[in-house]
């Protein structure tokens, strides 16, 4: 596959889900959610030079991710917001208006993660759960680009809300089973993928491009993945191991079992990674599974010295990826280590959809 003629976005992640710790599994009252602590990871993220942070999503974890991004967009300038939202959570006309709000409070720096999971308390086909997703992510297209929303039956006019952009906000979204390939493929923007061997990225680019192809349609993809960079490979695994040092096997068990999406495709698959790993946690040069023993979802890192984090993020580029989504532990500090060591080895740009 040609290597990907467009400049990479980099995003770092803003931990709103009482999720940032320096010791996995051991909750660190320092660094609980809030917006203060929130708001210094994507105050650091922008003094990096990172091109947008993702603000997550969870029901009972953390802070609400729409309240912060409001907060957030006037606080903190320059660095684009990748707010991620539920379907169903909200009334989609409610939605709409929100999300416009936020879009004219940050002055087009919006941009949507669609997460489809199911509500609390429920157990959704997943059928349901994706025909909900397609059609929320159909309202969005059309009522933040100021047409008419049809829903239920019935015309809505979109929000009168007027803003300095002229733009829809691009729509990123991720799922490896089926339902959710060709949710992605119809109304995706943006392809997210949890790591996996690069075999795997390549084979699923492939895929979801030959599915997007079907509608008339070409996807870009990004990759969600968790970093731990030093100045030398040996400090780089040193510090990957002392996040896990304490961890066990119960408590992991039961921080991934916590998640709504801990039965999805998506999660087996990081577990397979797990198990096919080596004694080290590697399940291939340079990617370390360990990180996902504390974690349902994106569950392995990239691993090692400036040079060879760079050169496993350019082989990423080479299979198609444009967008990356990184993480770190604790956050702040692992976005300073980033964006000193590595991101100045990029030449970066905001991902548009054109």
């Amino acid at each position: 596959m040609p290597s990907n003629p467009v400049l990479p976005e980099f995003s770092w992640f803003a931990a709103l889900c009482d999720d940032d710790t320096s010791n996995l599994g051991q909750p660190d009252a320092q660094l609980l959610s809030s917006y203060d602590h929130c708001a210094s990871i994507v105050a650091e993220a922008a003094a990096q030079g990172f091109d947008a942070v993702l603000l997550p999503s969870g029901y009972a974890l953390g802070i609400d991710s729409t309240a912060f991004a409001a907060a957030i967009a006037r606080d903190v300038a320059g660095i684009d917001l990748l707010l991620a939202i539920r379907c169903g959570e909200l009334w989609t006309p409610q939605l709409v208006r929100q999300l416009s709000t936020i879009d004219q409070l940050s002055n087009g720096r919006l941009r949507i993660n669609i997460i489809s999971s199911d509500l609390p308390g429920q157990t959704e086909p997943g059928e349901l759960r994706y025909e909900r997703t397609a059609r929320t992510m159909e309202a969005l297209t059309a009522g933040l680009q100021g047409h008419l929303l049809q829903l239920d039956g019935f015309d809505l006019q979109p929000p009168r809300i007027s803003t300095t952009v002229a733009r829809r906000p691009p729509l990123y979204f991720g799922g490896l089973s089926p339902a959710a390939r060709q949710v992605a493929a119809e109304h995706a923007d943006v392809y997210l993928m949890w790591p996996d061997t690069e075999e795997g990225v390549a084979a699923i680019i492939q895929d979801l491009t030959e599915r997007a192809a079907a509608f008339g349609r070409t996807l870009k993809f990004g990759y969600r993945v968790h970093v731990v960079v030093r100045p030398t490979e040996a400090e780089a695994r040193a510090a990957a191991f002392a996040l896990v040092a304490d961890l066990d096997a119960a408590t992991g068990e039961a921080i991934r079992s916590k998640s709504l999406d801990a039965t999805s495709v998506g999660v087996a698959r990081q577990s397979e990674l797990r198990e096919a790993a080596n004694d080290d946690g590697f399940i291939e040069p340079n990617l370390w599974t360990g990180i996902g023993r504390a974690r349902s979802g994106c569950g392995a890192a990239v691993v090692g010295d400036p040079d060879q984090v760079e050169a496993k993020l350019r082989s990423y580029l080479d299979l198609g990826i444009s967008a990356f989504i990184l993480s770190g532990y604790p956050h702040e500090q692992e976005a300073r280590h980033f964006g000193q060591l590595v991101l100045p080895r990029f030449a970066h740009a905001k991902l548009s959809l054109s």
